[in-house]
């Protein structure tokens, strides 16, 4: 059994009003890890599917900050879940164990929380070798 929850939607407090605009504020205490890395993807085609990977050891937090983002994950048990992330105040924790995907809409911007520093290692890009780590 693994070690990290599986794939879920993580809610920030949204703070202020239509009149003035909104904030939401994470800290290091709010967050499943401590952040090690970030990277944003924007300007997409929305017919382009990216990720495609897992990681070994790398926990995500993915933020619309932008438009809609469309993320199907699979555990190696073969749970499938599919979540529109369209909320600047919402997040989408993916495990290490998890096989994911991203379709956005053209506009979407997609900022990333990685919980370690880029080691191409790390990823897991064959379909069938995350099927036999974490299947």
């Amino acid at each position: 059994m693994s070690a990290y929850k599986s794939p879920h939607i993580i809610e920030f407090a949204k703070l202020g009003d239509s009149g003035i605009g909104y904030i939401s504020v994470g800290q290091q205490n709010s967050l499943p890890f401590e952040v090690k890395r970030f990277f944003w993807t924007y300007y997409t085609p929305e017919s382009v599917v990216r990720g495609r990977h897992a990681h070994h050891k790398t926990e995500q937090l993915l933020l619309a900050t932008a438009g809609r983002i469309l993320v199907t994950t699979e555990e190696g048990n073969g749970t499938i879940q599919t979540f529109v992330i369209d909320k600047p105040n919402e997040a989408l924790y993916i495990p290490p164990n998890v096989w994911h995907t991203m379709q956005y809409s053209h506009t979407a911007t997609q900022l990333v929380l990685a919980s370690t520093l880029y080691d191409e290692s790390d990823y897991i890009r064959d379909y069938q070798e995350f099927k036999n780590v974490w299947g």
